[in-house]
């Protein structure tokens, strides 16, 4: 755990260089954003316009579960380190990464063994696709890892081209995967570039992962990490319970429809995804460099995203139909329908994540966890409750709904951490 000597004592610098330093790794953010992004909506694109909608389905099944086991790794192993660890001596920051990977390491090998051990139990192409997941698990967690990493230290322009090596690894693997034909070819090339990534981020960091740091890493930040566990698969596991349960109730199909509508977004919902990478990190500087802006700071992030994510949602209102069914293929026909509420639900949880950023950054765990909870309840409650009662339409505007309900209540939650955190500032004051 970093103590008060690692931490960098620099003397405070003006607003307008703390500024200018904020907005040179936020630009880097976006821009690694960017290229995840992108990546993402090619793989899913072309998986998409290759397989048809059936099999489109399973491979988004897959996908979702990756999610929760993606959710998993960041709790333990990557949340606490850009929590704990931006802005310290390079020291500290080096151990604390070789265990942090090595955790994720260990995370993705032990639930990718659980994922090959259900193959034979699931069946089918199904069951083929979780296991080929199993596989490539620790390679997808590792650059992810690397990632957090590079962020927590300040170095965005390093995770900006590790996405990019992933993204020209894929093109290859993607044509071969293509030659096959099938949802585990598909699943080993996605899986498999991304473990390219992983190895280069060891070049380029020069850290060697320590799996035998998972135990003391997550023993020393079990007070974040826990929390942070069950936060994070609360949001994942309730995209993979909506998931599954418009796949019971409408269909495997209905599953494609949905994941065709959410490639629709383009970068906002991969940004939202992963925007801790950024966010969290500079919303912990900014409570150690400039304490009184962080409230500003997160309403500023939050509505970027909205007003970004619904500008958008009005470009794809105006695409014709010739354009999405080059994109879609087969799949865009129904996902053009799911474009409203699937704009209003990213946008909507755009405004969330600047309060969450700010709950992160003061370490107020037990508030964001108590919030995640309960937008998690109201995402599966009314993404399920509209697939019973409106099919895949219902289940998108059920899904809007929760999004919109979850966002005010992080930011409710944001302004009891921020009024804590001020009256125990002045507490210390008093006192000392």
């Amino acid at each position: 755990m970093a103590t008060e000597g690692d931490r960098t004592t620099a003397p405070p610098r003006p607003a307008r260089t703390v500024t200018r330093a904020v907005a040179g790794r936020l630009s880097w953010g976006l821009a690694d954003q960017a290229a995840s992004s992108l990546s993402n909506f090619a793989v899913g694109v072309y998986v998409a316009r290759s397989l048809g909608l059936t099999a489109f389905g399973v491979f988004s099944l897959a996908w979702v579960t990756y999610g929760v086991v993606l959710s998993v790794s960041r709790g333990v192993a990557t949340d606490p380190l850009v929590v704990r660890f931006s802005a310290v001596a390079e020291a500290s920051w080096r151990q604390a990464v070789a265990r942090s990977t090595g955790t994720s390491l260990v995370v993705g090998a032990g639930v990718g063994t659980l994922c090959l051990a259900l193959w034979p139990l699931l069946g089918g192409s199904v069951g083929a696709a979780f296991a080929c997941l199993g596989v490539v698990l620790p390679g997808l967690l590792l650059q992810d890892a690397w990632r957090y990493s590079f962020f927590a230290a300040g170095v965005g322009r390093k995770a900006f081209v590790n996405d990019v090596v992933w993204g020209v690894a894929l093109i290859p693997a993607m044509v071969v995967a293509a030659q096959v034909g099938t949802v585990p070819a598909f699943v080993l090339a996605w899986g498999g570039s991304a473990a390219v990534a992983g190895a280069y981020g060891w070049l380029q960091s020069g850290i060697r992962p320590r799996p035998a740091g998972a135990r003391p890493w997550i023993r020393d930040h079990r007070d974040l990490g826990l929390r942070y566990l069950v936060e994070n698969t609360c949001v994942s596991g309730a995209s993979q319970l909506r998931a599954y349960g418009l796949g019971a109730i409408v269909g495997v199909g209905a599953v494609g429809v949905v994941r065709g509508a959410e490639l629709l977004q383009g970068p906002f919902t991969a940004v939202l995804m992963g925007l801790t990478l950024v966010t969290v990190a500079e919303a912990a500087r900014m409570l150690r460099q400039a304490p009184h802006r962080l409230g500003r700071f997160c309403l500023l992030l939050g509505g970027g995203q909205a007003v970004a994510a619904l500008l958008w949602g009005g470009v794809l209102l105006l695409m014709p139909d010739r354009a999405g069914e080059l994109v879609l293929g087969d799949v865009w026909p129904a996902a053009k329908e799911l474009i409203v509420p699937a704009t209003l639900s990213v946008a909507g949880a755009g405004v969330g994540t600047g309060a969450a950023a700010g709950l992160r950054a003061l370490g107020a765990a037990r508030l964001s966890l108590r919030c995640q909870i309960f937008a998690s309840v109201c995402y599966v409650g009314l993404g399920i409750g509209g697939a019973a009662l409106g099919g895949t339409v219902g289940s998108a505007w059920g899904a809007a709904a929760a999004s919109v309900c979850g966002s005010a209540a992080w930011w409710l939650h944001l302004r009891i951490a921020l009024r804590e955190h001020h009256r125990d500032s002045l507490r210390e004051v008093r006192t000392s």
